[in-house]
């Protein structure tokens, strides 16, 4: 009865239960299992309509052309703030990245230029496909993500899951709710709330890089949609399974491989937040305790939309812009070269040692992932074996990064890890659950 008269309890209670409501409460939309948040997200995009294109190209090209200004001139209203002044100020990769995504988006939105750029396979997929929800996520993300982050939700969890995650995967407890919330809604809402966390000083170098690896799960909506393309989805259970099985797999055993073992555990902050669990207290009292003094000190209205608002443009112009030009930049490189084919050849071995058919057409599809998620299924396609096609959808499922979209996102966040460890990371995943794929493959079919 006490803490029902604590104001704290309601700080906490209230905002908490409608962060859980709209990123992780599972519902139900034609047919489709998904979360509130991701719903939002096409409404929104049905909402711009006919305008969707003309807003992603103002966004991208008000990132490039503030960056100039704001490197030569010096914008005063940026300079105080010191997000938007970092925002802003980017030197080196990060400007170049910048300034490719604003001539990329210029190419394809006024058509000039080479086909191999805005063509519908490369920067057209990218900008038309991909992008238009992405705008929608960051701005509904950016903005109601503190109401799991400041009012004490991912506290109480974080403390009642710690003796899962730390013994399993080395990992805070809340953790576990970045997976979720992927897993229901989208990667790149686990990826966003995985950087926050970073940037808060929840998560160590090792901590956000693994978990923004390893849990950013592919929805069950576009696992049913990859199912679908390989025309297997009267298999889509089992084969949930499987991805499932794999996944934890590759959870517990890629983080413990050089490049994730070696990212020391440092963290952003001057004083980190550890989830230890003092003596004499249960999870449940310590992650309460946790939450009511997250709670007291919980933003009010105008410093949460501050916030907020803060959040979304670092998302629309620092991410957005990335995720263009490197997704762009692979997709040109999967289509127009052999690279991502010569590079799957010494998986040919291993599907025949796996007794997999077609195992020629099927080594094509492994590395190809890491450009887009979607392309290894669309090769599977034109495989009559079944078991095969089953194995290249799991597979493409359950290798998580691709730079068509996470894997731009995690480089376009303050997450810190590099295209070329990502690359490692990825085949690391591939070779851990292709043969458990391959295996439990065999049982069903």
């Amino acid at each position: 009865m006490k803490l029902l008269k604590d104001i704290r309890f309601y700080k906490f209670l209230i905002p908490s239960l409608i962060g859980a409501f709209l990123f992780v409460l599972p519902v139900n939309e034609n047919g489709n299992l998904t979360i509130p948040i991701a719903i939002a997200a096409h409404k929104l995009l049905a909402m711009m309509g006919d305008f969707t294109l003309l807003i992603i190209w103002a966004l991208i090209s008000g990132s490039a052309v503030l960056t100039i200004l704001h490197r030569t001139l010096g914008i005063s209203c940026l300079k105080k703030d010191p997000k938007l002044n970092a925002l802003f100020n980017v030197q080196g990769f990060w400007f170049w990245i910048r300034m490719i995504g604003f001539l990329f988006a210029n190419m394809i939105y006024f058509g000039i230029g080479p086909e191999f750029i805005i063509g519908n396979a490369t920067g057209g997929l990218v900008i038309h496909d991909l992008i238009p929800i992405l705008v929608c996520v960051f701005l509904l993300a950016g903005v109601l993500l503190a109401l799991l982050l400041n009012y004490g939700l991912l506290d109480f969890f974080g403390a009642l899951l710690i003796k899962l995650m730390r013994p399993l995967f080395n990992l805070p407890g809340r953790s576990a709710l970045d997976c979720v919330a992927s897993w229901l809604g989208d990667g790149s809402i686990g990826v966003l709330l995985t950087s926050k966390q970073y940037e808060d000083g929840f998560y160590s170098k090792r901590e956000a890089t693994v978990i923004a690896t390893t849990f950013s799960a592919v929805s069950i909506t576009f696992s049913l949609v990859v199912i679908s393309q390989v025309q297997l989805e009267h298999l889509f259970l089992p084969f949930y399974l499987v991805v499932t099985v794999a996944g934890i797999a590759a959870a517990v055993l890629v983080p413990k491989l050089p490049p994730l073992s070696r990212i020391p555990d440092t963290y952003n902050t001057a004083v980190p937040h550890r989830e230890d669990i003092p003596e004499g207290m249960t999870s449940a009292q310590y992650g309460l305790e946790l939450a009511l003094k997250k709670a007291e000190n919980a933003p009010g209205i105008g410093a949460f939309l501050k916030e907020g608002l803060e959040n979304v443009c670092e998302m629309w112009f620092g991410t957005l812009p990335v995720i263009l030009a490197i997704g762009t930049i692979a997709l040109i490189i999967a289509e127009y070269t052999p690279v991502f084919k010569i590079l799957g050849i010494p998986f040919i071995p291993v599907y025949q040692l796996l007794q997999l058919p077609e195992a020629e057409l099927a080594s094509q599809t492994v590395i190809v992932g890491f450009a887009d998620m979607f392309l290894p299924s669309v090769i599977a396609s034109s495989i009559e074996s079944e078991i095969t096609r089953f194995v290249v959808a799991a597979t493409s499922v359950t290798q998580l990064i691709y730079m068509s979209e996470i894997g731009s996102i995690i480089m376009g966040s303050k997450i810190p890890v590099s295209l070329p460890k990502l690359f490692i990371i990825f085949v690391e995943r591939t070779v851990v659950t292709l043969p458990v794929i391959a295996l439990l493959a065999h049982l069903i079919f």
